[in-house]
């Protein structure tokens, strides 16, 4: 599954399963965990799926080439050969760049953090920018749209006034387990 659990939080047995909180109430109103720490309670990086990877696709392209080349083995030392020639160099070419455009449009990067006091969602697309959303975790709701939405089973939080969409590249069953696991998290935090 295309996301990792960066930081697990900590089970205190005295809160019966739920998160460990931050004692004083300063820390607990800057996100803080302990009294000096300021690392997120849990952290989620949620990425697009890579169906073939860098060395699948240098394999892919060499294939392609090979294959492509063949049939010019037999106009070998001909004038058809450079008629030929451009379109298989093409070909190739257009390959090349869809894959590597296909690579650029993964490299998309969801970062939700949770802190005691809020939670953080910062989404890095392909160009480098980056949108930042935040709230109280008390206030956030997160939904799981079976039919309202771009894709079944949309994933959005909504607090602080907007809602938000989460892991919209995930595959349909990957987002019904991500609600789970969130469900479960924002549980304990409250």
């Amino acid at each position: 599954m295309p996301h990792e659990w960066v930081t697990r939080p900590k089970r205190a047995p005295e809160q019966s399963g739920a998160f460990p909180m931050a004692q004083s109430p300063e820390a607990i109103a800057a996100g803080l965990i302990g009294e000096a720490s300021g690392a997120p309670l849990a952290e989620l990086h949620l990425w697009p799926y890579r169906s073939l990877p860098r060395r699948g696709f240098v394999i892919f392209i060499a294939a392609t080439a090979a294959l492509l080349l063949l049939p010019l083995l037999a106009v070998l030392g001909s004038p058809a050969l450079w008629g030929i020639l451009p379109f298989l160099i093409i070909a190739v070419g257009g390959v090349w760049l869809a894959l590597q455009r296909s690579y650029r449009d993964g490299e998309v990067l969801e970062v939700l953090r949770l802190f005691p006091a809020r939670i953080d969602l910062c989404r890095q697309d392909r160009r480098g920018t980056q949108k930042e959303w935040q709230a109280n975790p008390y206030w956030v709701s997160l939904h799981l749209h079976p039919r309202g939405g771009p894709v079944p089973d949309y994933l959005t939080l909504k607090g602080n006034g907007r809602e938000v969409e989460l892991g919209a590249f995930l595959a349909q069953e990957e987002r019904v387990a991500l609600h789970g696991e969130l469900r479960e998290m924002l549980a304990g935090l409250r």
